[in-house]
Formats: structure tokens, C-alpha cells, sequence
């Protein structure tokens, strides 16, 4: 399949308007023009081990120039048809199969209709994840998404425009869960400049409430707080030192998906073989009934 050519919308200059230079732009926002393949390879790990992996990795790799200590804010909203078409697909296996999201990055305090989000089609074919996305402000996103009317784009943009707006459209989506998460993200360098790997930790969300700049949302933890996600995304081949860092810390390779994750855990449809059960992955220490961590604030 070929990937649609991608930019982002541009506002409109005034007479006398200037552009906004290029240092001011915030960080953490996706490239003007992104569109890319690649595999992907998902572990879940103690946050622990993760910090321990995370520091054997930067031997070999570099930190994200847009990942700082501690990490970035990474929020999305789904959306899904009435019957969760996406969702049952992604629990189906089907080899070709796509998800529409509105996705923010940093923190959530002060979103405005002129924050910078991301319009993105992920899909899958057979073993490869293909994303398309384009950068627009939030009040155009949701324009779009939510009010459903063609917004204005450039000519190279026009096809993925029209592309979401015939999703929305033709299968009546609509918002559906919130997912929010705290990323760290390293990049490979010189022969693995192909490879990324990023930690997905406090992994939390909700099923109501969702522009992006609700005051108080009550989100809660979807994927137990003491877990992370582990993700290895490559071009191409997984470099071989990274299998064998996984087979010397004994790492299994999981089929998760938080937006999957997140409709189970608000009871939106039964959980599947693919849901993680806290059951199944205690925590270090046991929390008393009163320290038990099972909502969390906004941010």
C-alpha cells in the first residue's frame, strides 16, 4: 500500500502577519510531513527493570531530542464506531485493519483550540504499522473529527483530509476513550538509525469527558501503575544486540493495545485473552485499601 502524501494546515496569513518562527513552535509535535512503516515489538516491564533497560539502551543509543528527562505527555482520543468496529478488528487479528485518533503531546493544562495536535490513521498490514498524520490546531481537529466539516487544507493535503473526513462520515465514528501516558523515547545512531524505542509508563485514561481540556477528568489507571510498556519499532531488522538484551532479561513479547486495554477496563466489551489482569502481574509491595492507586488526576 502506498502511504498518502501528508502536510500540515497552515492558518492563513493576515496582511502584514508574520509566520511564527521555528524555535518557538512547542515541543513534542509530530513533523510537518510525516508519514512511515515500520515493526513494532511490545514487552511489559516492571517500571524498575524499565529504568534498568532504559540506561543499558543509552550505551548504544541516543535520548529523543524531544524526550526529556522523565519523559513527555502523550494523550490520544480514539474514536470508534457504535459497535467498536476498530476494536473488535484489533481483537480479530484482521491483517488490514485502522484506527482514527486525535493526539496531543505534553501536558494537557492550557489546551486550546490553537494547540497543535495530530489527526492520525494508524494502520496495520499483515506485520506492519503505518502511520499518516497530519498536524492541525485542536479546534480545526475536532472541526473535523467531531463536527465532521471539510476544513481548509492545501492541495497536497487534500487526499488525507478527505480520506478521514469519508471515515467519519461513512462509519459514523465517534469519540470513545482517552488515553494518556508519560513517555521516555531513545533513537538508534550510526547502523541503527532506524531503531526507536520508547517507555510507556502510568499508562491511565477514560471513557467520558473527552476534550482535551476538561478541568477535572477522572481518569484512571488502565494498565497497572507499577508496568510499563516496552516498544521496539524498527525499520527494518531488530538489531541483534537489542534480542539479545530481551533473552538475557527473559522479556516476552505481548499483543497489547491500550486503546484495546482501555475499552475492557471501562467495560465497553468483555476483556479478552489479550487483557492484562493485575491479578497476573503483582506489584512490588502490596498498597493498604487507602494508598490503592486507582484513579488519577489529569495530568
Amino acid at each position: 500500500m502506498v502511504a498518502l502524501p501528508v502536510t500540515t494546515w497552515r492558518k492563513p496569513e493576515s496582511r502584514g502577519e508574520e509566520q511564527r518562527p521555528a524555535e518557538e513552535q512547542p515541543l513534542h509535535v509530530a513533523s510537518r510531513l510525516h508519514s512511515f512503516n515500520r515493526f513494532e515489538l511490545k514487552y511489559l516491564v516492571p517500571v524498575e527493570e524499565a529504568a534498568e533497560i532504559r540506561d543499558e539502551l543509552a550505551e548504544r543509543m541516543d535520548r529523543d531530542l524531544n524526550s526529556p528527562v522523565g519523559g513527555y505527555g502523550v494523550w490520544s482520543l480514539y474514536y470508534d464506531t457504535p459497535q467498536l468496529r476498530f476494536y473488535w478488528e484489533k481483537i480479530e487479528g484482521l491483517k488490514f485493519r485502522r484506527k482514527l485518533r486525535i493526539r496531543h503531546y505534553g501536558n494537557l493544562d492550557g489546551v486550546t483550540d490553537e494547540s497543535p495536535v495530530c489527526v492520525e490513521i494508524k494502520q496495520r498490514v499483515n506485520r506492519v504499522t503505518q502511520k499518516r498524520r497530519i498536524t492541525l490546531p485542536y479546534g480545526v481537529a475536532r472541526r473535523l473529527c467531531d463536527g465532521r466539516e471539510m476544513v481548509e487544507h492545501s492541495a497536497k493535503e487534500s487526499a488525507f483530509i478527505q480520506e478521514v473526513l469519508e471515515l467519519v462520515v461513512r462509519l459514523n465514528l465517534q469519540p470513545t476513550a482517552i488515553t494518556g501516558y508519560q513517555r521516555e523515547a531513545l533513537v538508534g545512531r550510526d547502523a541503527d538509525t532506524g531503531l526507536r524505542v520508547t517507555f510507556d509508563r502510568r499508562i491511565r485514561g477514560r471513557d467520558r469527558d473527552f476534550h482535551f481540556g476538561t478541568p477535572t477528568p477522572e481518569n484512571r489507571f488502565t494498565i497497572p501503575p507499577h508496568l510499563s510498556v516496552m516498544e521496539i519499532k524498527v525499520n527494518e531488522r531488530t538489531p541483534y544486540w537489542i534480542t539479545d538484551l530481551a533473552a538475557r532479561r527473559n522479556l516476552n513479547l505481548i499483543r497489547v493495545s491500550k486503546y484495546v486495554q482501555s475499552i475492557e477496563a471501562f467495560g465497553l466489551a468483555p476483556r479478552s485473552v489479550f487483557h492484562i489482569h493485575e491479578a497476573d502481574h503483582q506489584p512490588p509491595h502490596t498498597y493498604s485499601a487507602h494508598e490503592a492507586p486507582l484513579k488519577e488526576g489529569a495530568q
